[in-house]
């Protein structure tokens, strides 16, 4: 019987009696917050860790207590380089990987930027779209062959993915107008897709993928953000919340963001989380199309789990970075 967690369970709860000895987990985003979290707790439980981060020697020293933990726990931690705002940079960490031909239990594509002013990256791609879906998709794609049978996926997603479905249209904001929150939902909401259409590709060797949402936490990611923007739109939600009878919003620690990541991968069974969208150490439930996204505490928007658009997404994805797999 699967043990119930929660929004307040941290990695440590969710890990508790495992031993992770033997397994080879792959994380992307090592240089701070819930990519240096989720990396400490599985080293200290005995995993062996590959950490992938643009930014060599900001990661090495953010993962310092990674490798105490690790020594700790019998656990052991590497650094790749890997910077998905660049698709040359994504093929060479790739090959690097498929030259070594050691197999991963478990990738978590945790890497990640947020409603950043609107700019491209090194391939011409929007910056968020780019980063957080198109680095990762061709990423995940060509180290596939390295996860083994029963292995997962699992793509950081957001409730950020409610402020878009994906625009295949227009997906650089060529015709439209930026918003950087449309933008941030429009890549969280492909990340949501390419784990159903990555699951629909490899289920039949046992390999499952999901997307998980950490919870609202304080860390690097909003560093783009106005607080006086981001104070209106907490005191939005609480307001709506509030009316529909709901607990105000609350921040998470950085162990209670990864904690989800670290559950979906590693403890949930693979066909309760395959194709699904997971928060709060759960499956997430699908909100209707009606319902204010302020007044939503909890859930996933339809069109971020409609098989067809995701390989709709898919398609437009390998055209885009000229690719198929």
């Amino acid at each position: 019987m699967t043990k119930m967690f929660g929004a307040t369970s941290t990695t440590e709860d969710v890990l508790s009696g495992i031993n992770l000895e033997g397994k080879r987990i792959l994380v992307t985003g090592v240089s701070a917050g819930l990519g240096v979290e989720t990396a400490r707790a599985l080293v200290g439980h005995g995993a062996q860790v590959v950490g992938a981060a643009r930014d060599l020697t900001k990661a090495q020293a953010a993962t310092a207590q990674v490798r105490k933990d690790g020594a700790a726990g019998g656990g052991s931690f590497e650094l790749i380089a890997l910077d998905l705002a660049d698709l040359k940079s994504v093929r060479a960490c790739a090959e690097g990987l498929l030259a070594k031909g050691k197999t991963l239990d478990v990738v978590i594509a945790n890497a990640g930027v947020m409603a950043t002013p609107f700019g491209h990256t090194a391939d011409g791609f929007e910056t968020q779209f780019g980063t957080n879906h198109l680095g990762h998709f061709v990423f995940v794609n060509r180290i596939a062959p390295l996860i083994a049978e029963g292995g997962r996926l699992i793509n950081l997603s957001s409730a950020g993915h409610r402020f878009s479905n994906v625009d295949l249209d227009d997906p650089n904001f060529e015709r439209t107008p930026y918003d950087p929150f449309v933008s941030y939902g429009r890549s969280k909401t492909a990340n949501i897709l390419f784990a159903v259409a990555f699951d629909r590709r490899h289920r039949e060797r046992g390999v499952r993928a999901a997307a998980v949402h950490p919870g609202g936490i304080k860390t690097e990611l909003g560093r783009h953000m106005d607080p006086g923007h981001l104070q209106a739109m907490i005191e939005q939600m609480n307001k709506q919340l509030a009316a529909e009878g709901k607990s105000s919003f609350q921040w998470k620690t950085i162990p209670q963001g990864a904690a989800t990541s670290v559950w979906a991968g590693v403890v949930a069974p693979s066909d309760e989380i395959g194709g699904c969208y997971c928060e709060n150490c759960h499956v997430g439930e699908v909100v209707p199309e009606d319902v204010s996204i302020s007044a939503i505490s909890e859930g996933v928007r339809g069109y971020a789990l409609d098989a067809k658009t995701a390989e709709a997404l898919w398609n437009k994805s390998e055209q885009l970075v000229g690719e198929s797999f």
